[in-house]
């Protein structure tokens, strides 16, 4: 009886000690977070992140014992609470001009919440290893996009590759940020310009 009457009290303290533990994950998860949208990844410091999650280095190092670990935790926490459009969605809409303006006003859509991260990230590609291959993987989900749009379309020969190219030119973040933070055009302005750039170069020429 008296063995069964202990184990109830360690256990809760097994389960409350794993719950801080979590809890103290999540808080350097999200300062590292924090800290990669506004500074840059490049910048961001173990002890930056200790110092922005209320914790001592040594509490960053048992969590995550190096940057790939850090990033690796990041990315799968910003992404699943900013997750890029589904594909499969577009896929299966089956009117190519609908499907790409389903996926132009999404896509535009996710550029705006996500800019600051993805121009922080952008930044740091090329200095960062683990930040190069988050970039690469949203460069291929792009190239990806881009032949889901393309899918059914009636154009062919130049016509099809002047139609792809624009595609690719209206996916691309770099377009997004020209047209919409620069020139001011609001969102659905944006994909009609793009839907009428796709148009005009799909057409036959004399």
């Amino acid at each position: 009886m008296s063995n069964e009457i202990d184990e109830k009290p360690r256990k809760y303290r097994k389960r409350r000690r794993a719950e801080r533990e979590e809890e103290t994950r999540r808080r350097i998860t999200e300062a590292a977070v924090k800290l990669h949208g506004t500074i840059g990844p490049a910048k961001t410091t173990v002890s930056g992140i200790a110092r922005e999650a209320g914790v001592q280095r040594a509490t960053v190092y048992r969590h995550f014992p190096d940057e790939d670990a850090i990033y690796a935790a990041c990315t799968s926490h910003y992404n699943a609470l900013h997750p890029p459009p589904d594909l499969e969605a577009w896929a299966a809409v089956g009117d190519p001009d609908e499907r790409l303006r389903l996926g132009l006003n999404e896509i535009y859509a996710f550029y705006d919440e996500t800019h600051g991260m993805l121009e922080s990230t952008g930044r740091d590609a090329e200095r960062v290893p683990a930040v190069g291959r988050a970039v690469a993987a949203m460069d291929a989900y792009r190239e990806e996009a881009a032949a889901v749009l393309m899918r059914g379309r009636a154009e062919r020969g130049r016509a099809r590759t002047r139609a792809a190219a624009a595609i690719g030119h209206a996916l691309a973040f770099s377009t997004w940020g020209s047209i919409v933070r620069d020139e001011g055009l609001g969102a659905e302005e944006a994909v009609e310009l793009m839907t009428a750039l796709v148009a005009a170069a799909g057409r036959r020429r004399g």
